[in-house]
């Protein structure tokens, strides 16, 4: 006897389920959405929930504003700050325009640093029209180019010292040598720069008066003799002698031959040194000088421009000049000259020439 199936399914009902998965498999194969969705729905079922991945959100300096009415109260924050600060500094340069507390009083509101060849009275020249201004407006860059103008100032700074005061520092040139220019003597540095004598101090310096220079020479010409002459000076005291000293006076006139009057007791005589081979030529004549006197009672100049030659008296009017040969001598040590006075030289120098 056969068993009774109660879960037994029609035929017509079972067909009609078949078609159904089918349909529906097709509908999943076709649309991976729905798949998606369908995978979502099982997850969801699923006891043990795992968590969503996080999205990192870059985030700038400041909120920006995710509405219109963000940014209006941002740019009208941003216009009060700039106004605040377009009101202060409106008070401030009024202020500081219009007191009185900024203004140069007087003179006395001016400190000079650093000059002692240059007068107050000249510096004072350059800035009393700054006297009663504020001191805001005195213009700093053209007071100092003035008052480089001042031939003894090498450099200047003017600088502000608040509430109402300038200071000015001054670094001064340093003089080399005496210059004699149109019979008068003035002081002069390394670049050609010539000055005035400092009143009251002519004999703090001892210097060679160096000839053959005019008011009308541009500087860029005295620099370059000038350049000759330190050449000159440095080489003629290297040898620790300070041959210098007894030298009255050096023509530099002539860059082929520079000239200096050596002073002693005996007299002066005019030393032709060529351009080069400064100390070696000048020991020769400190060396020989007294023997060429002895030979030569006439003796005013002597050209020792020429390698193992001299010539005696080459620039006396009327005269022959002589050859020497100083061969001879020439292994003789040569003995530092009698120094003279130059400060009493130049002093006859000057009276002489006023007279």
């Amino acid at each position: 006897m056969a068993r009774k199936n109660s879960t037994a399914i029609p035929d017509e009902e079972l067909e009609e389920r078949i078609r159904e998965s089918g349909g529906r498999a097709t509908m999943l194969d076709e649309s991976p959405l729905d798949a998606r969705v369908l995978d979502l729905a099982e997850d969801a079922e699923s006891p043990f929930l795992r968590g969503q991945r996080r999205v990192p959100v870059r985030r700038g300096p400041l909120p920006l504003p995710r509405n219109t009415t963000g940014k209006l109260k941002l740019l009208l924050v941003v216009a009060a700050v700039a106004a605040g600060i377009a009101m202060i500094y409106v008070t401030l340069h009024q202020y500081g325009t219009d007191s009185w507390r900024f203004r140069l009083d007087s003179s006395d509101n001016i400190s000079i640093r650093g000059n002692h060849n240059v007068s107050r009275a000249q510096v004072m020249e350059v800035m009393a029209s700054d006297i009663d201004r504020n001191i805001f407006f005195v213009p700093l860059e053209q007071r100092k180019q003035q008052l480089e103008q001042i031939p003894w100032v090498k450099s200047a700074s003017v600088m502000r010292l608040l509430p109402n005061r300038l200071k000015i520092v001054v670094t001064e040139r340093t003089p080399v040598a005496f210059v004699d220019i149109d019979s008068h003597i003035h002081l002069i540095d390394a670049n050609g720069v010539v000055m005035d004598m400092p009143a009251g101090q002519a004999a703090s310096y001892s210097f060679p008066v160096i000839v053959g220079m005019s008011d009308s020479d541009p500087l860029s010409t005295r620099a370059a003799r000038m350049k000759i002459y330190s050449q000159f000076v440095k080489e003629v005291d290297s040898g620790g002698a300070h041959y210098s000293s007894a030298i009255s006076d050096v023509d530099v006139s002539d860059p082929d031959d520079v000239k200096a009057t050596v002073t002693d007791p005996k007299g002066a005589v005019l030393v032709h040194l060529g351009s080069s081979n400064f100390l070696e030529r000048f020991q020769s004549y400190v060396a020989h000088v007294q023997e060429w006197r002895s030979q030569f009672p006439n003796l005013q100049s002597v050209s020792l421009r020429y390698d193992r030659q001299v010539i005696v008296n080459p620039d006396l009017a009327g005269a022959q000049p002589k050859t020497t040969d100083e061969s001879t001598a020439a292994e003789k040590p040569a003995a530092p000259a009698e120094q003279g006075n130059t400060k009493t030289t130049i002093s006859r120098r000057k009276s002489k020439k006023h007279q």
